[in-house]
């Protein structure tokens, strides 16, 4: 393995070239010299972007279906509009309390303002109003509830059908739309409901429309109504507040009433003893006599059952003037009150009066769109992350270097980008050849430099998981850059279905693997020059694809070759049986290709594992279509890097 080669010490060139390439597969071969073997648990910067990068599409896909989901509910909502009147009420502060400490008096005009507001929320004042204004007849007076899912989508296909004209062609569908999902006068006109039922269904829409606030700490209230029409919203919130003063006045003038019949009724009382007291003191007079008997002590008023079994009192004239002056006194004060009352009953005044009287607004207080709209957009991205974060939990795909060093402990020893696919040539096989600048060459080159200071560079095998990872792009780019340099490179191709083996240039004109005896046949022959990549190719016939791949043949044709300075060998996915493994013991080091975000983990896994069974070197992981901050990051370094 890559690491257990590279615990050796290494020269101070190779040191250099490390720091430069500045490669996490470098640092995981020195963590036993350098102490670096602690973990990173730490989400960095370059995790965040790389994982907004990631699942950038799907995050935005929610965002736009919350866009889209808010913009569909205000569309289909009505409009509510908010009128506002106010009322200023006046303070009732006995005046013996007035003197009190602050406390008293705060928690008096706090209990008194809190009375007032439940009055303004009464049914009472509902029904005042109700009846006033004939609301229960009114078809825009209904509640604020939203339509229901169905209506929504009923009104939404209106609106499609209205827009596009699509009345002709769309007649079917309209109708199962009205079907369907009727309007709520057509479910509510099957059964009409009772009187008392329609008065208690608009006392609470009424209820549910109405807002009561004291303003502050002051003794202004606001009363604010919703409803769908701007003029009624008006209507109902001044009527509320002259209903409220109305209330007051009617109460007041109850009050003074119930006041005026009970002083009324006192007096007739009052007047009535005041006679008999008056009487009594004057017969006395009259008889010249300073006493009276029993019999008469109940002309003044007492109640002869009252003295039975009591001892007789004789009563003076001085007490008989004294009870008939106190009568007397009596009845004047009650006279007076009572006048007093009579006086003052048609200047009655409310307690209240109103400050601010409400306007028709112009303006629909909601649904607010730009608030709707910012809500669901901020909603589809809190789901669109909780999506990503579950499906980036969920995934066992191989994505980060960290999570082969952590998974399988073998070292990501490069990350090629995407390279895309341009005619002429041989597309993304010479990809070295034709971009020698581009970040695809850059980082391939930093694999052969690492592939240097593991001392694998003699007989190397490529391998993947499964078809389609890159590895015939890994193998033919590598050979095109090992033979730029002048090193004779041979590519020995046991994978009959890989693109080399498909690919024209490679396939045309060669010679076959003697079949009787499944050894390789005048070799050199066989053997041929690709001038385009500057490397020397032997292709597997696919009626021969075993032969190559039992060992005793591969280790022949390895002893035949051995004059070359560089031996790669394309061996069959895993995927394909684990019999194209039997070669790897064979040569110095395979390097395990693996396709960014499409490999399984525990696929790779079960790869190396079986590598490792076979005593054979595994050199490394070579991620393929890597797009992360990660490898952008690396490959700018490596750029930089001198060659």
């Amino acid at each position: 393995m890559l690491l257990d080669r590279c615990s050796s010490p290494l020269s101070l060139s190779q040191i250099w070239i490390e720091a430069m390439l500045d490669r996490p597969s470098a640092a995981t071969a020195h963590k036993p010299w350098l102490g670096a073997d602690a973990p990173q648990d730490f989400i960095s910067l370059a995790d965040v972007v790389s994982f907004a990068r990631q699942y950038l599409f799907s995050i935005l896909a929610f965002v736009i279906a919350g866009i889209v989901c808010a913009t569909f509910y205000f569309a289909t909502s009505d409009p509510v509009y908010s009128a506002r009147t106010q009322i200023l009420i006046e303070p009732k502060i006995p005046r013996n309390l007035q003197q009190q400490p602050a406390e008293v008096n705060l928690s008096l005009d706090t209990a008194q303002v809190e009375s007032q507001l439940a009055v303004l929320r009464s049914q009472k004042i509902a029904m005042m109003v109700i009846d006033d204004l004939g609301l229960m007849d009114n078809p825009t007076f209904r509640d604020l509830d939203g339509p229901t899912i169905g209506e929504r989508f009923r009104r939404a296909w209106m609106s499609i059908v209205d827009a596009g004209g699509l009345h002709t062609g769309n007649a079917a569908l309209t109708d199962f739309f009205h079907r369907v999902l009727p309007l709520p006068d057509r479910m509510e006109a099957n059964s009409p409901p009772l009187e008392s039922e329609r008065r208690r269904h608009a006392v609470e829409i009424f209820s549910g429309g109405l807002d009561v606030q004291r303003v502050g700490v002051s003794y202004a209230m606001d009363i604010t109504f919703q409803s769908h029409d701007p003029a009624l919203a008006a209507r109902v919130a001044n009527a509320t507040a002259e209903a409220f003063v109305r209330e007051q006045v009617q109460t007041t003038t109850a009050t003074a009433s119930e006041g005026i019949a009970w002083l009324e009724r006192r007096m007739r009382e009052v007047g009535d003893q005041m006679n008999s007291a008056t009487r009594v003191a004057q017969q006395f007079r009259a008889k010249h006599d300073y006493s009276i008997g029993q019999d008469e002590t109940s002309v003044a008023g007492q109640d002869p059952a009252l003295s039975e079994g009591q001892p007789t009192h004789q009563i003076t004239l001085e007490q008989l003037e004294v009870t008939a002056d106190t009568y007397r006194k009596m009845y004047e004060s009650l006279l007076a009150a009572y006048t007093n009352s009579v006086d003052q009953q048609p200047y009655l005044i409310a307690d209240a009066r109103v400050i601010t009287s409400a306007t028709s607004p112009k303006k629909a207080s909601r649904p607010r769109k730009t608030l709707i709209l910012a809500f669901g957009a901020l909603a589809g991205m809190v789901a669109g992350i909780g999506f990503a974060v579950a499906r980036r939990g969920l995934d066992r795909n191989v994505r980060t270097p960290r999570q082969i060093r952590r998974e399988l402990g073998l070292a990501c020893i490069g990350e090629l980008p995407p390279v895309s696919f341009r005619r002429g040539g041989f597309g993304r096989l010479d990809e070295v050849l034709r971009n020698p600048d581009s970040s695809f060459s850059g980082s391939l080159r930093s694999v052969k430099a690492i592939m240097g200071l593991a001392g694998a560079t003699r007989r190397i095998g490529i391998t993947s998981v499964s078809p389609g990872d890159g590895k015939s792009t890994i193998v033919s780019n590598l050979a095109a850059l090992c033979g730029a340099t002048g090193t004779a490179t041979l590519v020995i191709n046991a994978d009959d279905k890989s693109a080399l083996a498909n690919e024209r240039v490679f396939s045309s004109d060669f010679n076959v693997i003697d079949r009787d005896s499944g050894s390789p046949k005048d070799v050199g022959k066989q053997i041929r020059f690709i001038e385009k990549t500057s490397f020397y190719y032997l292709k597997n016939d696919v009626s021969n694809s075993a032969n190559l791949l039992v060992p005793d043949n591969m280790e022949k044709l390895l002893s035949e070759v051995g004059g070359y300075g560089i031996v790669i060998v394309e061996l069959p996915p895993f995927s394909s049986g684990a019999e194209g493994l039997a070669l790897c013991p064979l040569l110095d080091g395979v390097i395990v290709v693996a396709q960014w975000g499409v490999t399984s983990l525990d696929q790779l896994e079960d790869l190396t594992q079986t590598l490792k069974n076979t005593n054979s070197s595994v050199l490394g992981v070579l991620m393929t279509r890597v797009r992360t901050v990660s490898a952008h990051r690396y490959r700018k370094r490596a750029g930089q890097a001198p060659r």
